[in-house]
C-alpha cells in the first residue's frame, strides 16, 4: 500500500474537516459552511465520507480529498500536507527504492496466483464428481447458486498434491505457493506423497475467498467436510498478503449497505455472512476468527459507528462472562472463532466515539439457521442489540439468586469497572441507575463501592504473528464512480499524451471547456492531469519523458500502477481516444448531475433551515441550474452518437 493510500486510509476525513467546519449529515453525506468563503446562509459545503473527497458547490466550486483540503486551509504545498497528514497517521514516509519496487511488483504476481486459485478451487467445486458432495453440502446450508458464484466458494480435492501440480504446470515455482500459504512444508517424512518437501495446505474442504476492504485476493479460509477432520476451520497462514488482524471476511461486499445502513453486523461465520448477504442483510461482515483490532475497528469506523456483534450463546454465556468478563476463543485456526472483551470494547467505543451493542442469537441456532427461517426474526433481534455494560450485567444476572447479598456484591463488583470506563458522565449515571434496580439496591451504595482492579488482559491462541507491512494495492477506485473514470482517463492519457488535443477539440465543438485539473477530485490525480498537461505545452522533451522526469515521488507509484497492462489487451491508438472521450464525457456527466441534485437540496435545506431564501439567491441558484441543464443536454447528445473525431 503506497504511503498515500495508508494515510488515506486512518486519517478519517470527517475526523479532520470537522475540527474547523461544523458538519450536520443529510443523508450518507455531511454538509455545513465552506471554510474558504464567507457565506452564513446556505450551506453549500459537502463531505463524501465514502468516497474521503468533499466538493464546495457555492463561491470555490473546488473539492478534493484530504490532502486538497489541508492545503487549501493552510496554504501548504503537497509535499507539506504529505508530511504533516503523514505525522497524523503514523504513516513513515519513505522513499521509493529498487528493492521496494520489486517487492511490490512480486505483491501483485501473488495476488495474480491467488486469484488462479479462485478459480481452481471453483473448478473442483463446479466440475468434478468429488465436488458435487461440498456443493450439495452448502445447497443443505440454504445457499443458492447466485450466492456462491458472488463469493467465488470452492472445493480443495482430496489431494496432497494436486494443486502444487497444476501450479507447477503453470510455472509457479514453489516458493511462491509459500508464499501465499497454499501449501505447506512437509515436517520430516510426513504422510506426504512426492519428494518436493511440500504438499497442500488445503484438502477435501471448502474454500471461501478472502479478499481485503477493495475487493483484492489475500487468502484463503477453508471448512472441513468431513467431522473427523481437524481443525474445523483453517484460514491461510500470515503473509506479506494475508494479515487477519487487518481484514474483515466480506468487507469488499459490504462496504456500500454498511454506510447507506449506517451500522455493521459482526458475526461469527463465513457460512453465516454469505446465508445473510443472501437474504438481503448486506451490512454483515466477519473477523478472522480473532479479536476484534483496533485497525478493524478503525476500518469501519470510516462507514458507521454504530457496530452490533452477534455472539453465538455459547460465547456471551455466563461462565464465559464470569471468567474475567471475557471471552477468549481460540483463533479459528484451532476450532474457535471470536473473542468477547467488554472492557476492551469499551476502550474502543470511547476512542472512536462509537456505538457498540451486543446481541445474543437463540439458543443452539446459527444465523444462517435463523435468516432462512424467517428473515424478520434476524432483523428483530439486531434491533434488540443491547449496551456492552447492559448485556454484561443482564448476562451476569441470568439464572443467580439476586436475593443472596454476596451475588450482588460479586456482580456489582465486576460490572462497576465497566460503568467506570464509560467516558459520558451522564451514562455512566443511567447504567448505575440500571445496575441498582437489577440489583435491587440503593444507588448510593454502588457510588460508595471501590470496583476492584482486575484489568482484563485478552488472551490469545498462542505468540503473536510478527506484523508484515501489507500488500501494495492495485489502482485504487474508490466507492464512487468518479473515482474508477478519474484513473482510466489517466492511464489512456498516460499511453498517448496528445489524444489531449483531440479530446479538446470534441468538448469544444459540443460547447463544453477543455480538460483541465479541475475535472479531477483527488489531489494526486489532480497533481498528475498537471503533468500531464504541462507535458503538451513544452517543446524541449517528449512528453511521456517530460512526465516521467517531473514526476514527484508521491505520484511515482500511482503512475508505475496507471501504466500496468490492461486485461482486455492495450486498446488501438484510434480506440483509445474514443474511449477517453467516453470517459471525461461520463465523468462530467456524473459531477453535473451531483451539481444540479445539490443545488435542489440547498433550495430545500435553506426553505426548511431558515424560512425562506433571498430572491437573489433563488435566481443565483436557478441560473446555475440552467447552465447544467444545457451541459447535460450537450453530453447527452454526445455520449448517444458515435464520436466524431474530424
Amino acid at each position: 500500500m503506497s504511503a498515500i493510500d495508508e494515510i488515506k486510509a486512518r486519517v478519517d476525513i470527517l475526523d479532520l474537516v470537522s475540527e474547523s467546519v461544523q458538519l450536520r449529515r443529510t443523508g450518507k453525506n455531511y454538509i455545513g459552511f465552506c471554510p474558504f468563503h464567507p457565506n452564513s446562509r446556505t450551506p453549500a459545503f459537502v463531505v463524501f465520507a465514502d468516497s474521503g473527497t468533499w466538493r464546495c458547490f457555492g463561491q470555490c466550486n473546488e473539492g478534493g480529498d484530504i490532502f486538497k483540503f489541508v492545503m487549501k486551509k493552510e496554504g501548504w504545498d503537497f509535499s507539506q500536507a504529505l508530511h504533516i497528514l503523514a505525522e497524523r497517521a503514523g504513516v513513515v514516509l519513505t522513499p521509493v527504492t529498487p528493492e521496494k519496487q520489486a517487492e511490490e511488483d512480486e505483491h501483485e504476481r501473488l495476488r495474480g496466483l491467488l486469484e488462479e486459485a479462485v478459480t481452481f478451487f471453483r473448478h473442483h467445486l463446479m466440475q468434478t464428481p468429488a465436488g458435487q458432495g461440498a456443493y450439495t453440502y452448502l445447497q443443505k446450508r440454504g445457499l443458492k447458486p447466485a450466492i456462491i458464484e458472488t463469493f467465488g466458494l470452492g472445493y480443495a480435492p482430496e489431494s496432497w498434491d494436486s494443486l502444487i501440480r497444476y501450479f507447477t504446470s503453470k510455472g509457479y515455482p514453489a516458493t511462491e505457493l509459500l508464499q501465499v500459504g497454499l501449501v505447506t512444508e512437509r515436517q520430516g517424512n510426513g504422510a506426504a506423497s512426492g519428494s518436493s518437501g511440500i504438499y497442500d495446505k488445503f484438502r477435501h474442504r471448502i474454500m471461501f475467498p478472502i479478499r481485503d476492504g477493495v475487493g483484492r485476493m489475500v487468502g484463503f479460509g477453508g471448512r472441513i467436510l468431513n467431522p473427523e477432520d481437524q481443525p474445523k476451520f483453517m484460514n491461510s497462514p500470515q503473509t506479506a498478503l494475508f494479515d487477519k488482524g487487518r481484514l474483515l471476511y466480506a468487507m469488499d461486499q459490504a462496504r456500500k449497505a454498511i454506510r447507506a445502513k449506517d451500522q455493521v453486523v459482526i458475526v461469527e461465520g463465513y457460512l453465516d455472512v454469505i446465508a445473510l448477504h443472501q437474504a438481503g442483510f448486506n451490512n454483515v461482515v466477519s473477523p478472522m476468527g480473532t479479536a476484534l483490532t483496533e485497525d478493524q475497528l478503525r476500518m469501519l469506523k470510516r462507514l458507521t459507528r454504530r457496530i452490533v456483534l452477534a455472539l453465538d450463546p455459547d460465547a456471551a454465556g455466563q461462565k464465559a462472562t464470569l471468567r474475567g468478563l471475557e471471552v477468549a476463543r481460540q483463533a479459528m485456526d484451532h476450532t474457535s472463532e471470536i473473542a468477547f472483551d467488554a472492557r476492551g470494547l469499551l476502550r474502543n467505543e470511547a476512542r472512536l466515539e462509537a456505538d457498540l451493542r451486543v446481541t445474543t442469537l437463540p439458543e443452539g441456532q446459527d444465523p444462517d439457521e435463523i435468516v432462512n427461517r424467517d428473515p424478520q426474526e434476524w432483523a428483530r433481534i439486531i434491533e434488540a442489540a443491547r449496551p456492552i455494560v447492559v448485556h454484561v450485567m443482564e448476562t451476569l444476572a441470568t439464572g443467580r439468586d439476586l436475593d443472596d447479598p454476596k451475588v450482588k456484591s460479586e456482580i456489582a463488583a465486576q460490572v462497576l469497572p465497566l460503568v467506570e470506563d464509560v467516558p459520558n458522565a451522564v451514562e455512566r449515571e443511567a447504567y448505575r441507575q440500571r445496575l441498582a434496580r437489577l440489583l435491587r439496591v440503593d444507588e448510593r451504595s454502588l457510588l460508595g463501592a471501590k470496583p476492584r482492579a482486575n484489568p482484563v488482559r485478552r488472551r490469545t491462541a498462542g505468540p503473536a504473528a510478527p506484523r508484515t507491512e501489507p500488500a501494495p494495492p492495485a489502482i485504487q477506485t474508490g466507492s464512487r464512480p468518479e473515482s474508477a473514470l478519474e484513473i482510466h482517463c489517466l492511464r489512456l492519457l498516460l499511453r498517448q499524451p496528445d489524444s489531449l488535443y483531440l479530446l479538446d477539440r470534441v468538448l469544444q465543438k459540443a460547447g463544453l471547456s477543455r480538460l483541465s485539473v479541475q475535472d479531477f477530485e483527488q489531489v494526486d490525480h489532480q497533481m498528475l492531469a498537471a503533468v500531464i498537461l504541462q507535458s503538451l505545452e513544452q517543446d524541449d522533451l517528449d512528453s511521456n519523458q517530460f512526465i516521467l522526469e517531473n514526476l514527484s515521488d508521491p505520484l511515482q507509484d500511482l503512475v508505475r500502477d496507471l501504466l500496468s497492462p490492461f486485461q482486455q489487451g492495450e486498446p488501438t491508438p484510434e480506440k483509445l481516444v474514443e474511449d477517453l472521450i467516453q470517459t471525461v464525457m461520463r465523468l462530467r456527466q456524473i459531477r453535473t448531475r451531483a451539481h444540479v441534485e445539490q443545488l435542489i437540496f440547498m433550495q430545500r435545506d435553506g426553505q426548511q433551515e431558515e424560512g425562506n431564501l433571498r430572491l437573489d439567491d433563488y435566481q443565483g441558484i436557478h441560473q446555475v441550474m440552467l447552465q447544467c441543464s444545457r451541459v447535460l443536454k450537450n453530453l447527452d447528445k454526445i455520449l448517444g452518437q458515435p464520436v466524431q473525431l474530424d
